[in-house]
Formats: C-alpha cells, structure tokens, sequence
C-alpha cells in the first residue's frame, strides 16, 4: 500500500497549483461578482495544455488518462475557484463520454476539436431536463428516427455551458416504452439548426460557470452520430457517472481545503483577548476536525479513482467519496465562516464565496440521498 504520490504527478499537482494561485486567484472574486465566464482563463489553460489534458495523445490530448492523476490536478484547480474549474471542466463534459460509449471514428473525429490550444471549444453533456433528473427514465426528450436521421425534440435543465457549448452529447428517449433500455446518446454539434440556449440561471455558487436551459426543436442527427447502439445509453451514463463522482468529490476536497487553509491563517493572526484565537480550544478543535475531514474525503475519492485506474468498478466507492466529500465541503466551509465570525460573513473575504461554493457539492451529479440510495442497493 502506497500513500505517496509518482514524481510525475507531484510535478503536476505544482503545476496545476501554480496555474490557480497565479491565475485562478486573483481574477476569482471579480468573475464570481460579474457571473461572467472567464474566456481569458479558459485561453490561457488552453494554452498550457490544462484544458485537454485527460484526453488520450492519439486524439491530440496530453494523454495523462490516469483517474488519480486527473484528481490531483483537479482538486488544485478547485482550490483556485470552484467556478473557474467547472468552466475549466466544461470539456469533460462531452469528452468523456465520447470517450466512454463512442466508436474509434468518433472519438477519431470529434475529441481534436477539444485539443487546439489556440482556441477553445466547450462541451456539454444535455442529461437533466425540468421534471427529470436524477429520474432518468421519466425524461420526454425524444429522438425520432427519420431515414438515416434522428429528430431531437425536447428541453434540458441546469446544463453546464448549455446554449454555448460547440458540441453537445444529448441523451434521449428513442423508446419511449422502454424504460432505461429506451434512451439514447448522440453527438450535437452546437450550432445545429433548432438547436437554442434558452434561461440563464443565477446561481448561490459557481458563478463563474454556465449554466443554463437547452432547448431542442426538430433538431436533425445523423444516425453515425449515436453514441452506442441504440438503446443503451443508460448503462453507458451510469459507467460515466461512476468515473465523475471521484472527480466531483475531490472538488469538495479542493473547496474545503482553501477554506480550512485561509481560515487556519486566519486564526494565527487574529488577536483576541490578548492572544491569537487559535490557542482556544473552541476555535483549535474545530481546526483540527477539518483537516481530519478534508484528508479522509481525499483518501476516499483517491481510493476510488485508484480501483478505476486498474479497471475495477468503483461504483460503491466513488458514491461514498461523493457523498462524504459533498457533505464534508459544506461543513468545514460553515466551519471556516465561524472562525472568521462577522468577518466571514462578509463579502470582502473569500470564505463567503468558499461557502456558496461548497453547497453545490451535495447536490449535482446525484445528490447526496441520491448516492447512499446506490449504496444501499449495493450493500
């Protein structure tokens, strides 16, 4: 049993550091304010190879396919800004699928376009709709077959990059009668006719992310860009989500963690009573049972990214590290909000925003009582 992580991704973890603290940090709390997306961001980790890095080198990616690896990059970029790195990860989310379910011709053809560090393309992944989310099997966004096409109708929900991205993989029913063995995936180019944004939403956190509706009228796929036969797009979203949930969980690691960091330094400095307010216990302990939370959510997500890395299924194990990463976020950021007291209930110091943040961790990609029901079925 090894703890320590390769030379390779140490020199990565400090590199992916370097890139948030020098350009992640500083411009964080202006695009939280703005709810703009950070383009220059975007460009300049395009430019450094941080925006394709997980796509394998024969597609044009830096090839690092290491799911653990992928997490120590990843919980850096969330230590820099939450919002910031969902932008960052706006790739992923069509890649990844692509990657999961998609045929060597598409991944051939489709995932170079996310490799070009002179410009940036989006992805979006177009799953949740208004009255389904977690509830997969009640989507009512159609694929008709028509030819050699299929014919998208419907309106997807809370859609990262949705109505901006360039290119979209969009899960729909193709058997309504079907169940689960009802629903498809094709590759949407974003610019496809009938394809539109529709609201954006304003968000407690993440604001410096897109999110928004995604509507679908008689938008035209052609047959070869269905990802997987017809039919068993489920089973391949259900792969997918087992290899996201670490990832999401070391967000909540990278949140916690410059909460709990700024929150420590705080309390060194700050004098109370003739003394820094670290040296009382009620403020020392509290300190103590983040860092012990933080180091056990990483443990968790790294554990599960570890069992997906020598393909092994993670299923069990990366819902525990969602759940727990996801819960634990929110409590060391309330924890980090405390110490500062009113100071940290102002939006002068970063533990607010830290705060806002961490609340989306137990929500999306199944929430929290989402996970312990795959637990529990599991167990």
């Amino acid at each position: 049993m090894e703890f320590a992580l390769t030379p390779e991704q140490e020199e990565l973890r400090e590199w992916a550091h370097g890139f948030a603290e020098r350009e992640i940090r500083p411009v964080a709390q202006d695009y939280d304010e703005r709810e703009e997306m950070p383009w220059d961001v975007l460009q300049k980790a395009a430019k450094a190879g941080l925006l394709a890095y997980a796509i394998p080198e024969e597609y044009g990616g830096t090839g690092l396919t290491s799911l653990v690896t992928s997490l120590v990059i990843s919980e850096e970029l969330f230590w820099g800004c939450a919002g910031i790195a969902t932008a960052m990860g706006g790739i992923g989310l069509a890649s990844l699928p692509i990657l999961e379910m998609g045929s060597e011709e598409q991944k051939k053809k489709w995932l170079p376009l996310f490799t070009d560090p002179d410009r940036v393309r989006l992805g979006a992944m177009c799953l949740t709709e208004p009255e389904a989310g977690s509830d997969v099997v009640n989507m009512t966004t159609k694929a008709v077959r028509d030819g050699h096409e299929y014919v998208i109708n419907g309106t997807k929900t809370f859609i990262t990059n949705g109505g901006i991205a360039d290119v979209c993989v969009v899960f729909a029913k193709t058997n309504p009668d079907a169940g689960y063995a009802g629903v498809s995936a094709f590759i949407v180019d974003g610019k496809a006719p009938g394809l539109t944004g529709g609201k954006k939403f304003k968000k407690l956190g993440l604001r410096a992310s897109h999110t928004a509706e995604v509507h679908f009228e008689n938008v035209r796929v052609p047959e070869d860009q269905r990802l997987g036969p017809e039919g068993l797009a489920f089973m391949g979203a259900m792969k997918m989500l087992e290899h996201s949930r670490p990832s999401v969980a070391i967000a909540g690691v990278g949140v916690a963690r410059a909460a709990y960091e700024y929150s420590l330094h705080y309390a060194k400095e700050r004098v109370q009573f003739g003394k820094p307010i670290i040296h009382n216990q009620a403020v020392s302990f509290p300190l103590a049972e983040m860092r012990t939370k933080i180091d056990a959510g990483r443990l968790l997500a790294l554990r599960a990214a570890w069992l997906a890395d020598q393909k092994q299924s993670c299923n069990l194990e990366g819902s525990m590290a969602k759940a727990y990463c996801g819960d634990m976020a929110m409590e060391v950021a309330t924890q980090a909000v405390q110490t500062l007291g009113g100071y940290g209930y102002m939006r002068d110091f970063p533990v607010e925003k830290w705060f806002r943040d961490a609340k989306i961790m137990s929500i999306y990609e199944g929430t929290s009582q989402i996970q312990k029901r795959v637990m529990a079925r599991l167990l």
